[in-house]
């Protein structure tokens, strides 16, 4: 009796997992379309900041201090834009996350690092609070974010202040950067996804012996 239980909850496990690869895409369509609107509008505001952002790319004190500054931004933009785009349709997947993935390493090493992992300032956290990473810089943050409350309380409309959301300090550590960095080589390795890629469709229409093999 018990055998054949377990043959049978096998059988229908087995048939679910068969079913499910018909949506083995959508995952990749989902990171897509998550990250191809943050990717555009990031390109998007370096183009519409030109020479602040090469200004920003070559200054060594407050910015990046790298060399070629036009080039890279200019690089950067372009693989943040097109790249966006690219990966919006799902077209040459692939090839399209190496050079930002290449971006999200150098934001993660040269900009945000010394900041930590939380984006947001939050000392209740567990990457903070030294259950799994101890932050000083987040705990010292929240003495300064109470001091800021009081004062917005007693001499400014606070109630309006916070219709928009609650008041936080920007930690910018790592955590965005490397959210996107894990969804590019996710990326990487799967393609832009069965059916709902132009990548699939053009494989399928130029390398027909090969679609099993490709998502």
């Amino acid at each position: 009796m018990r055998s054949a239980l377990l043959h049978s909850a096998l059988s229908q496990y087995q048939r679910f997992t068969t079913a499910l690869t018909s949506f083995s895409g959508v995952p990749a369509l989902l990171l897509r379309l998550y990250l191809a609107p943050v990717l555009i509008q990031a390109g998007w505001n370096k183009y519409q900041a030109f020479d602040s952002t090469v200004a920003w790319f070559a200054n060594p004190d407050w910015g990046l201090g790298l060399p070629a500054p036009v080039l890279l931004a200019t690089l950067a933009i372009a693989a943040e834009l097109l790249g966006g785009v690219l990966l919006l349709v799902g077209l040459a997947t692939r090839l399209v996350c190496l050079p930002l993935i290449a971006t999200m390493l150098t934001a993660i090493f040269s900009v945000h690092w010394p900041n930590g992992w939380l984006a947001i300032a939050d000392n209740s956290s567990w990457l903070a609070d030294g259950t799994l990473l101890h932050d000083e810089r987040v705990q010292a943050a929240q003495e300064k974010l109470a001091a800021a409350k009081a004062i917005l309380q007693q001499h400014a409309d606070y109630d309006w202040l916070t219709s928009s959301g609650s008041l936080v300090i920007l930690n910018n550590g790592i955590e965005f950067a490397a959210t996107y960095l894990l969804m590019l080589l996710s990326l990487l390795c799967t393609g832009g996804g069965r059916y709902l890629s132009c990548d699939y469709w053009l494989k399928r229409r130029w390398c027909p012996q090969t679609e099993g093999q490709f998502s």
